[in-house]
């Protein structure tokens, strides 16, 4: 293995790890909107949008990322959708890993013991009122784990933006590897940083599921 290699190229992969953290990043950030859009509709009371909100989560469910990606960017510009390949990246991530989120973020509310929002709502509570100062604080420590998984699922997903040429990690492998003819090493340092990314990723969401439960009582 040709270490001196490894340590010539560390550079260029971490900087192209730094855009995998930041497609990663954004993806998650408005992905979580896209959930709480998709949960919003699910409670409507008419039932064309509740179908609408499920019908998309099913779709998105049932068919590979890598198919969702090559359909925005390659067939978007049929209907006029224009994307550059980051941006591509993110949007497909965040409305991919919006619809499995949206599934946590209904569980977890949904397994809030229904008595406390009742013994709210008997205190005066208006119905908004005893989601935001109730229900949600609770079911927010309860999503934590779900979304901290789906945030690692989302940096592994981000490997296939290679094929669209974002310069990420997986995309930064290859091309030195074409120049460089040597994939173990470069294979190995990029699985290496992936490791690095992912276990950082585990950290913080266990430290922040610590920190929201606490006062809670296992």
């Amino acid at each position: 293995m040709d270490f001196n290699l490894m340590v010539e190229v560390t550079p260029l992969l971490i900087k192209a790890a730094w855009v995998t953290i930041d497609i990663s990043a954004r993806g998650l950030l408005f992905g979580f909107f896209v959930a709480c859009g998709l949960v919003f509709l699910q409670s409507f009371r008419f039932a064309p949008i509740r179908w609408f909100a499920r019908g998309y989560i099913s779709v998105v469910r049932g068919t590979p990322y890598f198919v969702q990606l090559l359909l925005v960017f390659y067939g978007g510009p049929s209907i006029g959708l224009k994307l550059d390949p980051f941006t591509c990246g993110v949007v497909v991530g965040a409305f991919n890993i919006g619809a499995y989120m949206s599934e946590a973020i209904r569980g977890s509310i949904e397994s809030v013991d229904k008595g406390q929002a009742e013994a709210a709502r008997s205190l005066g509570f208006g119905k908004v009122h005893t989601m935001v100062s109730v229900v949600l604080p609770q079911a927010a420590a309860l999503m934590i784990r779900s979304v901290g998984v789906l945030a690692i699922v989302l940096v592994k997903n981000s490997s296939l933006v290679s094929i669209i040429s974002v310069v990420e990690l997986t995309y930064q492998a290859q091309r030195l590897i074409g120049s460089t003819y040597k994939p173990l090493e470069i294979f190995t340092l990029s699985a290496l940083m992936y490791i690095v990314i992912v276990y950082a990723v585990m950290g913080i969401i266990e430290l922040a599921y610590r920190r929201a439960t606490r006062y809670t009582t296992q």
